[in-house]
């Protein structure tokens, strides 16, 4: 009895096999890295690649090193910033007060008002 599937044994999403003269996996290596609290993080890289120095831990967000026996010391935590002091570093006090000058003339304009 038919169901009106045309294709069969495929499931939705599958894709056809790779052909293995036009995708040859890359030679990799498993690195692992360590952080303060002990936590191990293993990645793959490719074999021909430098394996960098330091990685983020995958459980606790500290730096982590390749060093089981002398992981790198903990991130410095910046402090939390308000938007007031982002917009400071980017401008001085003269360029606001010019900014702010022109936003209230455009306001006052569209009020009506000279």
């Amino acid at each position: 009895m038919s169901n009106g599937n045309v294709i069969r044994g495929a499931r939705v999403g599958s894709a056809p096999p790779r052909h293995p003269e036009r995708h040859r996996p890359v030679p990799c290596r498993s690195v692992s890295y360590w952080c303060r609290n002990g936590h191990r993080t293993d990645i793959r890289i490719a074999a021909d690649v430098a394996a960098p120095t330091a990685w983020d831990c995958t459980r606790c967000g500290l730096p982590a090193g390749p060093d089981a026996q002398d992981p790198p010391g903990g991130a410095r935590p910046e402090p939390y910033k308000t938007h007031l002091a982002y917009v400071k570093e980017r401008r001085t006090d003269a360029e606001g007060a010019a900014i702010l000058a022109e936003a209230l003339a455009a306001l006052r304009d569209r009020r009506g008002r000279p």
